[in-house]
């Protein structure tokens, strides 16, 4: 057995059960329920499993593996190599073949690959975005966007790696905005080829996964300019290595270096001095050209067309929302098992410390964290059914694509930052045991940092989802008759006298008055939670709205002037929707439990996500009306009370995640401190048992 698979009964018995005991009984103290909640620790770990619970359990396997676990101490050059033979070994697993047409080893599952693939993270998140270049970007890109006859002749070696592939559409001078790269491809209808060139330095593409050392072949994503016309930008295969490793002719390749963490994967640049493409590797699905340069598309829309191929590697966003919030239950389960394991200083009892877990900051800093994710990861599952709606074809309507783009594009940057805090704060938590390589509180967010800029920058992203939300409000306006506007009008007037005059603040003083416990139970209704998250995100579009109305006749330098001067309450609103999506996707999972303890558990983890969120924006729901001075005091009192009550379930919910001590591969998930701390106990109460104890020179004093 590993140092870290020692047994929980072990850990639990030096842990500090009079610890949790302690704070159940306060917990039943501020709970009027009586008895104690026992979840079912099965159901438990199957909700948070989720759809793709086998598919996931699978996954876990071959990251518990050792083969696949990143090795501390490792060289770059040397970490690069033994990521790049843990791809062979995913093939060899058959881990990665999932999302493939079946014709190609694949099962056409699209949910399940995701799914699967970003279990990685667990084991190196290096592996996970290999992996992920290799076959969710380059060979997604040509499933994608190319026809069968691109599939038959490009995909086989593809998804057995026999041609590792680079992604290349990111430039130095272009990252978020893709329409306007710099890259061209004219094509020459004599040769019938494209001449793909860089022509200035900017349009140098940059920080590629596996284009430094290990990529045979690239998608290139250029200007597609035949007749004179720019059609915008589109997809070209193209080969930039010869068979002995040597840049093709006309490519220039170099290695980008080490980074601030992902060291595995080799990030290099490409430039092109008018290199020939064959007529038949631009990946034609969207956008084609015949013999003579003549271009067709099945969408006439440039706008459109663009959108719809990019939209197609949507699951690049959809995968790293789903690892990021595994980082983040792979943090919490380590620093929760720590903390109701390791004991600091003498707060209630001169011969015992107390385990950090029932002090209420340690609660503080990691319940509303394990919350969060639990509705993140919800959240991620309403996600990826969408996404196996759209590619397997069930339902890949225009408006379920643009569905899928914006829930990917809210939750994305809502995971990526998420699970950058919780490992900073876990690493806190753990004090200076956190910062110690074996414990990968630090590592594992380095090597996520750059999640935050991957497949779109969070910020931009978000200004993304408030154009949608935009859209979808001013069409609300023209799709409603006069009498639905005038009642619109009058509901409007009505809500702004009472925010305005204090009079909604005034009514729930009156009706709150010499009872706090009223005040207080009046957050924990599902309905009062629900209405002050979304009344804060449409009150926020509103508003955004009616500032950005005026510029509808101006010009495009005004317009963007005014967006502009509006972006910080526009990305607000955006990130006030995301936090509704969360809390909209656990309350609807527990509507779905029928096991009642569970439900009671889950419902107030639900609670503490909703209240710590509300708490967070507390100033504006004081400022707009939405809450009463009265009612806002006792928030924080009543999340306290809260987090004492789901204290003693924290960790079993965090175990529930379903991760073995082969994924943590953490020491002070270990039982380690247990034994460290029984130790410690028994010798002072053999001290103290034999009378050879020394006297403290406080008692002394005392006497």
């Amino acid at each position: 057995m590993s140092q870290t698979a020692r047994p929980t009964a072990a850990r639990d018995a030096a842990a500090g059960t009079a610890g949790a005991a302690g704070a159940a009984r306060t917990a039943d103290t501020a709970d009027d329920a009586g008895s104690r909640p026992a979840p079912d620790g099965a159901v438990l770990q199957e909700l948070l499993l989720g759809r793709w619970a086998e598919t996931r359990r699978e996954a876990r396997a071959v990251a518990a593996d050792p083969r696949f676990h990143r090795v501390g101490g490792l060289s770059t050059a040397e970490h690069r190599e033994r990521v790049f033979a843990q791809l062979a070994g995913l093939v060899e697993e058959g881990a990665v073949q999932r999302a493939f047409p079946r014709e190609y080893g694949g099962q056409d599952a699209h949910g399940a690959n995701i799914a699967a693939f970003e279990e990685l993270v667990v084991a190196d998140p290096s592996l996970q975005i290999k992996a992920g270049v290799q076959w969710g970007l380059f060979g997604a890109a040509v499933m994608h966007l190319g026809t069968e006859e691109h599939h038959r002749r490009l995909l086989p070696p593809i998804v057995d790696l026999r041609v590792p592939g680079a992604f290349a559409m990111t430039e130095i001078g272009h990252g978020s905005d893709v329409a306007s790269i710099g890259t061209t491809a004219e094509y020459d209808p004599e040769s019938e080829e494209f001449v793909l060139h860089t022509p200035f330095t900017g349009a140098t593409k940059r920080y590629l996964g596996n284009a430094a050392v290990h990529g045979r072949d690239a998608v290139v994503f250029a200007q597609l300019i035949t007749n004179g016309v720019n059609h915008g930008v589109h997809c070209f295969y193209c080969r930039i290595r010869e068979d002995d490793g040597s840049a093709r002719e006309g490519v220039t390749i170099s290695d980008d270096g080490e980074k601030g963490g992902l060291n595995g994967v080799d990030n290099g640049r490409l430039s092109f001095d008018r290199v020939r493409v064959p007529r038949v590797d631009l990946l034609d699905r969207y956008g084609a050209v015949a013999a003579d340069g003549t271009y067709s598309s099945p969408i006439e829309s440039p706008g459109r067309r663009f959108f719809t191929m990019l939209g197609t590697l949507v699951q690049g966003r959809v995968s790293l929302t789903g690892a990021s919030i595994a980082a983040s239950k792979i943090a919490l389960q380590g620093a929760i098992t720590y903390g109701e394991q390791r004991r600091q200083f003498h707060a209630s009892s001169t011969t015992e410390e107390e385990v950090l877990m029932d002090y209420q900051l340690h609660q503080r800093r990691l319940i509303p964290k394990l919350a969060t994710t639990v509705a993140a990861g919800f959240a991620h599952e309403k996600l990826l059914t969408k996404l196996d709606d759209v590619f397997s074809g069930a339902d890949d309507s225009d408006e379920n694509r643009q569905e899928l783009e914006t829930l990917a594009a809210a939750l994305k940057p809502t995971a990526t930052w998420h699970a950058l805090d919780t490992l900073q704060e876990a690493r806190e938590a753990c004090g200076g045991a956190g910062f110690m390589a074996e414990n990968r509180f630090a590592t594992l967010r380095a090597d996520l940092d750059v999640y935050a800029t991957f497949e779109g920058d969070n910020n931009v992203l978000l200004q993304l989802v408030a154009k949608r939300l935009l859209s979808d409000y001013a069409a609300e306006f023209r799709q409603a008759d006069v009498g639905a506007l005038s009642r619109y009008v009058v509901s409007q007037a009505q809500s702004t006298v009472l925010h305005r005059f204090g009079l909604r603040r005034a009514l729930q003083n009156v009706q709150d008055t010499g009872d706090e416990r009223r005040s207080a139970n009046w957050f924990k209704q599902t309905e009062v939670q629900r209405s002050l998250l979304s009344d804060r995100v449409r009150q926020m579009v509103a508003d955004v709205a009616s500032a950005l109305r005026s510029t509808a006749k101006l010009g495009p330098a005004e317009k963007a002037e005014a967006f502009n001067e509006h972006q910080h309450e526009i990305i607000a609103a955006a990130s006030a929707h995301a936090d509704l999506l969360l809390w909209e996707s656990f309350t609807e999972v527990l509507e779905t439990v029928e096991h009642e303890d569970t439900r009671t558990v889950l419902t107030w983890l639900r609670d503490i996500h909703a209240l710590s969120t509300i708490e967070q924006h507390l100033d504006w729901h004081l400022l707009h009306g939405r809450i009463s001075a009265q009612r806002a005091r006792t928030l924080t009192p009543y999340l306290n009370r809260l987090l004492a009550r789901v204290r003693p379930y924290a960790r079993q919910i965090a175990e529930s995640f379903g991760y073995t001590a082969d994924h943590l591969r953490m020491e002070v998930a270990s039982g380690a401190e247990a034994e460290r701390q029984a130790e410690a106990a028994e010798y002072h109460r053999r001290r103290r048992a034999s009378g050879d104890a020394p006297v403290d020179e406080k008692t002394l004093r005392r006497r």
